[in-house]
């Protein structure tokens, strides 16, 4: 196991006898800065006192302006004064205020700043490009001599349009947001002449509004009435032809039927009606047949039944069967008396069946009249059909003739009507903008600001311009830099300091909470990264934009090549090691963090990576930094971009997620931000590495200290840890401090890496040396 709490004897991990490579400045020291200003605090001052007096003199020197403001309520919803308008009104709020904004514009046109310009008289105002200033040369030789040339028309329009386009540049009008207000902002010299043409303004704005609407209301007018003449011939033309052909085809009726129509229904309807008697005395002839012969009494139907003589003779021929019946008890049959009864009886029985032979002739007639009615009707409807379809055939053409002047009456009546509107509607304003705040004489300037503030900003800017200036200076003169922190010795001028001797202090383990868990490996491996082991690049000279070559980042790399130093060795070893303890068959992931500046880390973990490449292994790099990005941003210039959905439009397409390198390493860049989003990325990327089997190695550079609940996650995910330690500061220290943020996660770290390259951080004056 390693014993946190000893010290690190570099003896024991040196590669060789030679010393330390040349130390360079450690980085960029405050303490420094603040002195340097310090000691030049005379000289910052008085620039700033010079700054903030030359702020206020020129100040003074600039002419003043004054900005007056006027107040318009623009309602789009204009006054309902007629039915319809000449435009429809917009009801929705976008529209109101599409409305309301061309109202603004309106405001700044053309015939409304050149109604102005003639109200005002502002050809002449020098302020716009009139008077002294609009004359050229000669005018002005003249004008010496009191002659003033007149302008030919041409001389007036140019001379209107500067003023025009001067008064553009004084005036400004905004809409207050979500309101029917706008605000004229005019600006001039003069606050008088200011407040007159912001109100001179509003009140042709009105005046235009107004006279538009009019001018409107007069060209509808006069196209309507122009058009009148026009529709009425029309319409004339349309009756004219109507009435002929009603008269040439007959055509008579009342206003909803023709006479024809109106026969042929009553016709039909005689028709049905004769039809229904013919089959009722059909009817009653039958039974009357029906009833004669059967057996049956014969003045048993409704017909006898209902005749009076029937009932006479039936009664008396009861009453003779009466007294037959009486007579026959009584005499014998030969009885006169009884045989004059029986001849009675007789004689009523055939009376009866005479009278009911009657009934019977009378229900055939009836029935011959009533058929021959029936014919009659159906000739004669049937002669109605036939005029019916011919007037059915020409009412075809007298449908089209009536439509034709249905529309044209109508067509007609509605211009008329709208004609009469909008001769009515010329002399009415239905605006409903109107001026809610006059523009007053302004009292405060608005150009140039206070003297007071004037100089306050000349004076922070001539302090820091100052500042910044003895600064670049400093930096930029020759010999040691006073801004850096201390430098490391050279190896020509003392040699190396000895080891570091840890204090008399408790150890770390004693410290902190209770033991950790089982560590992955017995003791980690300590190496470390010396000078002889890598190659330097100029990047900004052998840099190729479009190759992710690791070797060309102008960071120092491993050297390629036989003769392969104790570093990579160590690390294939390393990883090796881990694999067999953790996934002997699988993907192994390796989080690389530490306790110095994130760029020396990133150089550390890229050569880790290229280490385990040159070994064979198919290497991702993740760049798990989320605050410095220093991985992401070398690689910034060449990531390629997929194409958006469009295809064609290269505006808007995606970054891409990896980076593949001809060194064997896919980098994967940083996604912006830091916390459970990139905490979630960089797990699901190690979980598609391990599904899909494409790489064999997974380092992740970063998370750089100190460690948040999301980046402790990330220790999770991971299989093992490497600590960086850098050479110019108390390593005993910084190790220290890595256990004691890592907490439970110091189980996990398998191994240890001694930074000794010279800081990544150069001057200017030494790469162009190099250069």
């Amino acid at each position: 196991m390693l014993l946190y709490d000893q010290p690190i004897d570099r003896a024991k991990v040196r590669s060789g006898p030679e010393s330390r490579p040349t130390g360079a400045p450690a980085g960029f020291s405050v303490y420094e800065l603040i002195r340097l200003l310090r000691e030049r605090m005379v000289a910052i001052m008085s620039a700033a006192l010079i700054c903030a007096c030359v702020a206020v003199a020129i100040g003074k020197m600039l002419p003043p302006k004054y900005t007056a403001s006027a107040q318009l309520y623009v309602d789009p919803r204009e006054l309902q004064l007629v039915d319809r308008e000449l435009t429809p009104r917009a009801q929705d709020v976008s529209g109101l205020s599409m409305v309301v904004e061309s109202q603004s514009r309106l405001i700044t046109s053309n015939n409304v700043l050149l109604q102005v310009i003639r109200d005002t008289n502002l050809v002449k105002d020098p302020e716009f490009g009139g008077g002294a200033a609009g004359k050229g040369i000669l005018g002005s030789l003249l004008g010496l001599f009191g002659i003033e040339p007149k302008p030919t028309a041409a001389e007036q329009q140019q001379i209107e349009m500067n003023t025009l386009d001067a008064l553009n540049r004084h005036i400004n009008v905004k809409k207050t947001d979500r309101t029917f207000i706008v605000d004229i902002d005019v600006w001039s010299h003069d606050p008088v002449k200011a407040a007159m043409l912001a109100n001179t303004i509003s009140k042709a704005y009105l005046a235009e509004s107004k006279q538009s609407q009019a001018d409107a209301a007069r060209r509808a007018t006069r196209d309507l009435s122009g058009r009148l003449k026009e529709l009425q011939q029309r319409l004339r033309n349309a009756e004219e032809a109507l009435a002929a052909y009603k008269a040439q085809n007959n055509f008579v009726g009342s206003q909803d039927n023709l006479i024809t129509d109106q026969q042929l229904s009553a016709s039909n309807q005689r028709l049905s009606a004769a039809r229904a008697l013919t089959l009722d005395a059909q009817a009653k002839y039958d039974q009357i047949e029906a009833s004669r012969r059967a057996s049956t009494d014969p003045g048993a139907i409704p017909e006898a039944l209902q005749s009076p003589t029937i009932a006479n003779l039936r009664a008396q021929y009861a009453d003779a069967k009466k007294r037959q019946a009486e007579l026959q008890g009584e005499l014998g049959p030969r009885h006169p008396a009884l045989r004059q009864v029986d001849q009675q009886v007789e004689d009523l029985r055939r009376t009866i069946k005479e009278e009911i032979d009657r009934f019977a002739q009378a229900a055939r007639n009836d029935l011959a009249r009533a058929r021959d009615y029936e014919a009659s009707l159906g000739k004669a409807l049937d002669v109605q059909k036939h005029q019916s379809v011919q007037m059915s055939q020409a009412s075809v053409r007298l449908r089209e003739l009536e439509r034709d002047v249905d529309a044209s009456r109508d067509v007609y009546q509605s211009f008329l009507k709208r004609s009469r509107e909008t001769e009515e509607q010329e002399s009415l304003n239905t605006s409903s903008a109107r001026v809610i705040g006059d523009a007053t004489i302004p009292q405060r300037r608005t150009f140039p600001p206070a003297m007071s503030l004037l100089a306050m900003i000349g004076f922070m800017f001539g302090g820091l311009a100052a500042a910044a200036f003895i600064v670049a200076a400093n930096q930029l003169a020759p010999g040691a830099d006073p801004l850096t922190a201390r430098a490391q010795p050279r190896d020509d001028v003392a040699p190396e300091r000895p080891a570091p001797v840890a204090p008399a202090r408790q150890p770390v383990s004693a410290r902190t909470a209770p033991q950790p868990a089982v560590s992955l490996v017995d003791k980690p491996v300590i190496t470390q990264l010396q000078e002889s082991d890598v190659v330097r690049t100029l990047g900004g000279i052998m840099k190729d934009h479009h190759s992710a070559d690791v070797t060309r980042f102008g960071w120092p790399t491993l050297r390629s090549g036989p003769a392969q130093a104790a570093f990579p060795t160590t690390m294939r070893g390393m990883c090796a090691t881990l694999a067999k303890r953790t996934n002997p068959e699988g993907m192994i992931a390796l989080a690389v963090i530490g306790a110095n500046d994130d760029r020396d880390r990133s150089v550390v973990a890229l050569n880790v990576a290229l280490a385990a490449a040159r070994g064979g292994a198919k290497v991702l790099m993740i760049d798990a930094d989320g605050a410095a990005h220093t991985l992401s941003n070398k690689i910034a210039p060449v990531i390629p971009r997929e194409p958006s959905r469009l295809g064609w439009l290269p505006i808007g397409g995606k970054i891409a997620r990896s980076v593949d390198t001809p060194n064997g390493i896919t980098i994967q860049p940083a996604i912006q931000g830091r916390g459970a989003r990139a905490f979630e990325a960089i797990r699901k990327a190690v979980a598609q590495a391990r599904t899909a089997g494409s790489h064999d190695l997974v380092i992740l550079d970063g998370p750089a200290m100190p460690w948040d609940a999301a980046d402790r996650k990330l220790f999770d995910v991971v299989d093992g840890l490497v600590a960086v330690l850098p050479g110019d500061r108390d390593i005993n220290d910084c190790m220290e401090d890595i256990i004691a943020a890592l907490g439970g996660a110091e189980r996990k770290l398998v191994g240890v890496v001694l930074n000794e390259l010279n800081p990544t951080i150069t001057s200017r004056q030494r790469d162009r040396r190099s250069a």
